[in-house]
């Protein structure tokens, strides 16, 4: 019996600085048989996240001339594996192909909440909303009444982080974005209280303006000059959530300046703890529970921006590097 084709994509080569379409191919693959405890999902969604920049330089993760992994939500096509049947719907990090071969351990059974979108378990209920979540509660402890700051505001984190922070009772929130459309994205439809566009002027200008008593977190994705500008915003005690430093993810050779300002941290008594979402696992249920009533009655929506088709997911990843998108960057596959 004939076996399916999956049409896969693979790194061919490292980049220098940003990187490009030529740094990737498409190719067609034949699905090899299951073996007892896998099973075949079509995919139906994909994730590109900034994280994933990192992953295609020496030091990465990814191999050249191999599948490449990532976020993804399928639905199980054929099944060795009992507690996957046929119909399951699934998410995996085998992305970056139209079929992937999971085992039953590396696989999550999705959770039927009725009337949450199946794409929110990529974004504000996925890995995103879980960075978020977690640098929000468990690292930075925002409180009610307290102002916080989000670089890279109007992206997949910094949508989710908005949507939270306010849910959770933060007394005033400031963003930074790349555009005029974005800001206006985040003061007009998300809920910021001030938000600016970090190319009109320096930053730390921007944020005095923004928050003229102070900040006393901030949920760092960028790194850099915003970092700087936000431990000189700092209220004594401050709290520094740090997620991504998207200034330097295409400088690895060639980083930006640590902040001139660094030994404030010591002066102003501040914390500054870096986290990795995938130590934080344990804390999926609590996001669950949070957020889903407001999913389900309509107070909040997933923000994202959804590219269609296989053929553009390395198009979707090139553009959310550059910024092309609002909230968290989708790659839909097929049908649900």
């Amino acid at each position: 019996m004939s076996r399916p084709t999956a049409r896969v994509v693979h790194l061919v080569s490292r980049p220098t600085g940003a990187p490009t379409a030529e740094n990737f191919a498409f190719l067609d693959e034949t699905v090899r048989p299951l073996a007892d405890g896998e099973a075949l999902v079509e995919n139906t969604h994909q994730s590109v996240d900034p994280y994933m920049r990192e992953e295609m330089d020496e030091t990465g993760s990814w191999q050249l001339h191999a599948p490449l992994e990532g976020r993804a939500l399928g639905r199980v096509v054929e099944s060795r594996a009992p507690s996957l049947p046929v119909g399951t719907l699934v998410h995996h990090r085998r992305a970056w192909r139209t079929h992937s071969v999971v085992g039953a351990a590396e696989t999550t059974v999705l959770p039927d909440f009725v009337g949450v979108p199946l794409s929110a378990h990529l974004g504000i209920l996925g890995g995103t909303g879980l960075s978020a979540w977690v640098g929000l509660t468990r690292v930075a402890r925002l409180q009610p009444g307290e102002t916080l700051f989000v670089s890279a505001a109007a992206g997949g984190v910094g949508t989710a982080a908005g949507r939270i922070a306010r849910l959770l009772g933060a007394g005033r929130i400031v963003g930074s974005a790349g555009s005029a459309a974005k800001v206006e994205h985040l003061t007009g439809e998300l809920g910021f209280d001030a938000a600016f566009d970090y190319h009109d002027a320096p930053i730390a200008d921007r944020l005095r303006e923004a928050a003229p008593d102070g900040l006393h977190v901030y949920l760092d994705n960028v790194g850099g000059d915003h970092l700087e500008a936000a431990i000189g915003a700092l209220r004594d005690r401050g709290r520094i959530a740090w997620c991504g430093a998207v200034a330097q993810y295409d400088r690895l050779q060639d980083p930006p300046a640590a902040p001139r300002n660094l030994f404030d941290v010591v002066g102003k008594s501040l914390r500054l703890e870096g986290f990795l979402v995938r130590d934080h696992l344990d804390a999926r249920p609590e996001l669950y529970d949070f957020l889903v009533p407001h999913l389900r009655s309509g107070a909040i929506a997933p923000d994202e921006t959804v590219v269609e088709g296989f053929d553009h997911v390395v198009d979707a990843f090139l553009g959310m590097l550059r910024g092309a998108n609002t909230g968290k960057m989708i790659v839909r596959l097929a049908d649900a």
